[in-house]
């Protein structure tokens, strides 16, 4: 079964001879979840690095008694 010119302008898939409409809402929702994931992840990255800078001068002690 061929695409007509409006199929393809409206951006339809045709699955198992059903002709549907892409969920672009969804897909955008998946998008922003992704995107936020990413950047909780980056924001936990700087945190520990951050940490982890700090740990080392703090957890020595100068040793000035004598």
């Amino acid at each position: 079964m061929p695409l007509s010119a409006a199929m393809v302008w409206c951006k339809f898939v045709l699955k198992e001879g059903i002709v549907t409409r892409d969920n672009y809402s969804y897909k955008k929702y998946q998008k922003e979840l992704a995107r936020k994931k990413k950047v909780e992840e980056k924001k936990q990255r700087k945190l520990e690095k951050k940490a982890m800078e700090v740990t080392p001068e703090s957890g020595q002690v100068p040793n000035d008694q004598g």
